[in-house]
C-alpha cells in the first residue's frame, strides 16, 4: 500500500516537474537565443563622415570641431571658428550626444561643433539653480546632484543626452507637472552668428529665449544654462491596468488634486493579439517626509541583462512581444520592487534597450493628442500598424501640460504624448515603408487635433509640418532676422526651412 502511495506521489511530482519544464522551456530558450544573438554590430562612419542615432543619416562633412573645456579659451576659439566659417562659406551644425534621428545635428559638407567637452557645472543649493555648460550629459548631472541631495526636474526618460541637445529639442519626460524642459530654464547664454554672446531669459532677449528652446540649434550656440532643480525624493509606484477607452478618465481621476504624484507614465500592449487594447498607468507617489536623499546605489539597473534580453527578443517576434508584455505586467514588479528614488529612475542609459544590429535599426515616432482624442487616435493606430506592416516594439504614454515658453511648441494645450518605438530594416525599402507609415500616423494625429514631435526622421511632408506647426513660417522668418547668412544649418532646416 505504501509503495503504491509513494509511486502515485512520485508520478504526480514527475508530471508537475515536466509541466513546469514545459512552461519555462520556451521563454528560457527564447531569452537565451536573444542573448546569444545580441551582438554589437554598430560600425562608426569613416573619417570625414558622420551619422546620428538613427544610423540612417551618414553623410560627408568638412570637419568635426571639438570645443575646448576651458570657458574663456573655448568661447574665444568658438567666435574665431564662426568667423572662419563665414569667410569660407561653410555651414555649422551643433552636436552633443547626437541622439536626434533626422540629421538635426548635421549639415552636409559643413562643420560639426562637438559640445561634449564643455561640461562643467555648479549648484546654488539655496536657490535650487544648477548652472551647467551645454555639453554636460544628464548622466553626469544626476550623479553630481545626487551627491548633494538634489535631482533633475525635467529631462528625457534616459540620461545619455546633453543639456544643449535637450534644450534644443525642448524635451519632456515622466515628470508630472512641468510642461517640458523649457519651463525649468531660468536663463542661458547664447553665442550668435556674429560671435556676440547674449543672455536670454523671460525678461531679457525674450524672443530669442523662446526661439532657441526647441529651436534645433538654428539661432546660435547655447553655451550654458541656469536650470531649476528639485530635491531628490523617494517614490512608491502604483501600477494600474486600464484600457485606452478609459485611459484619460482614469489618469485624471488618479492625478486631479493629487499632490503626492511626482512622476507618471503609461504603456500600451503591442502584442499582435491584443494590439493597443490594454494598457497600464504607472504613478510614482511621494513617500511623505522622505526627501533630499542621497542614493548610494546609482548604477546599472537591477537585472539589466535579463531586461534587455526580454525587450530585444520582441523585435520581429510575435511570441517575444507576448512574453515581454507578460513580463512587464507580472515579472518586472517582482524584479524591480515598488520603492524607488527619483535619481534612480532617471539614471538609466538608452543603451539598456537600444538595438545594435547591422541590418536593423530602432526608430521613434511621437504624436501628441488632446486627452479627449486619446482613444480615437489609438483606434486609428490599431488599424494603421497592421496595415503598413511595421514592427511596433513599444508605446509609452506621457502627459504634457501647456507650453508657454517655446516658440515652436508641440503642446499648445494639455496633451498626451504617445512615444512609439519601431524596429525597421536598415535599407531603402525599410525606410520607405516606415516613411509611409509615419505619414499615415501623423495624418491621424492631425485629424484628432494633435501634432507630432520633430527630433525624429524627416518623414512628414511639408504640408503636414505646416499643419502641425502653423507658427513655422514666422519661426523661419525670425531665423533670417538673427542669422541672415544662414550660418547655422542642419538637415532639418534644409528639409523644411529652405
Amino acid at each position: 500500500m505504501r509503495r503504491k502511495v509513494f509511486k502515485r506521489i512520485f508520478s504526480c511530482l514527475a508530471l508537475g516537474f515536466l509541466l513546469l519544464l514545459a512552461v519555462i522551456a520556451r521563454p528560457a530558450l527564447h531569452i537565451l537565443r536573444t542573448i546569444r544573438n545580441d551582438k554589437n554590430e554598430v560600425v562608426a562612419p569613416a573619417n570625414g563622415r558622420i551619422d546620428d542615432a538613427s544610423r540612417l543619416d551618414e553623410m560627408p562633412i568638412a570637419e568635426i570641431w571639438k570645443l575646448p573645456a576651458g570657458r574663456e579659451e573655448a568661447e574665444k576659439q568658438l567666435a574665431d571658428l564662426l568667423q572662419r566659417c563665414r569667410t569660407s562659406h561653410l555651414k555649422i551644425s551643433i552636436a552633443g550626444a547626437r541622439h536626434s534621428m533626422g540629421g538635426h545635428t548635421i549639415s552636409r559638407d559643413g562643420v560639426v561643433i562637438d559640445m561634449l567637452p564643455f561640461n562643467r557645472m555648479e549648484l546654488d543649493e539655496t536657490a535650487g539653480i544648477l548652472r551647467v555648460q551645454s555639453g554636460a550629459r544628464w548622466h553626469d548631472i544626476i550623479a553630481f546632484l545626487n551627491a548633494r541631495g538634489f535631482s533633475v526636474e525635467v529631462m528625457q526618460s534616459n540620461d545619455d543626452f546633453s543639456v544643449g541637445g535637450s534644450l534644443s529639442v525642448n524635451c519632456h519626460g515622466w515628470n508630472f507637472a512641468p510642461a517640458s524642459v523649457a519651463s525649468t530654464v531660468e536663463s542661458f547664454r547664447l553665442m550668435l552668428a556674429d560671435g556676440k554672446i547674449v543672455k536670454c531669459s523671460r525678461d531679457e532677449n525674450r524672443e530669442l529665449f523662446s526661439l532657441v528652446l526647441g529651436g534645433y540649434g538654428l539661432f546660435g550656440i547655447i553655451l550654458d544654462a541656469n536650470l531649476h532643480v528639485v530635491r531628490n525624493e523617494k517614490y512608491e509606484i502604483d501600477r494600474i491596468t486600464v484600457s485606452p477607452a478609459d485611459f484619460a478618465r482614469v489618469f485624471k481621476e488618479k492625478t486631479v488634486r493629487a499632490a503626492d504624484v511626482g512622476m507618471i507614465y503609461g504603456r500600451l500592449d503591442v502584442t499582435p493579439s491584443g494590439l493597443l487594447k490594454d494598457g497600464t498607468i504607472n504613478l510614482f507617489r511621494r513617500r511623505h517626509g522622505e526627501t533630499n536623499l542621497l542614493v548610494t546605489s546609482l548604477g546599472e539597473p537591477k537585472k539589466a541583462t535579463l531586461k534587455r534580453a526580454i525587450f530585444r527578443g520582441s523585435a520581429g517576434s510575435d511570441y517575444g512581444k507576448e512574453l515581454r508584455w507578460e513580463c512587464e505586467r507580472w515579472l518586472d514588479p517582482r524584479l524591480s520592487g515598488s520603492v524607488f528614488d527619483r535619481n534612480e529612475i532617471l539614471y538609466e542609459s538608452v543603451s539598456l534597450f537600444q538595438g545594435r544590429g547591422k541590418d536593423n535599426v530602432d526608430t521613434l515616432v511621437e504624436c501628441f493628442v488632446p486627452p479627449t482624442e486619446f482613444d480615437g487616435f489609438v483606434a486609428d493606430l490599431r488599424r494603421l500598424i497592421p496595415e503598413y506592416k511595421v514592427d511596433l516594439m513599444n508605446v509609452t504614454v506621457r502627459h504634457v501640460t501647456e507650453d508657454k515658453d517655446a516658440f515652436l511648441r508641440y503642446a499648445d494645450k494639455e496633451m498626451f504624448s504617445l512615444v512609439m518605438l519601431f524596429n525597421q530594416p536598415r535599407s531603402a525599402e525599410g525606410e520607405a515603408a516606415m516613411s509611409n507609415a509615419t505619414r499615415a500616423m501623423i495624418d491621424a494625429a492631425l485629424r484628432h487635433g494633435g501634432r507630432y514631435y520633430l527630433p525624429y526622421r524627416l518623414h512628414a511632408t511639408a504640408e503636414q509640418f505646416a499643419a502641425a506647426y502653423p507658427q513655422a513660417g514666422e519661426f523661419f522668418r525670425l531665423k533670417s532676422k538673427y542669422d541672415p547668412e544662414e550660418l547655422f544649418q542642419n538637415e532639418f532646416y534644409r528639409h523644411y526651412g529652405k
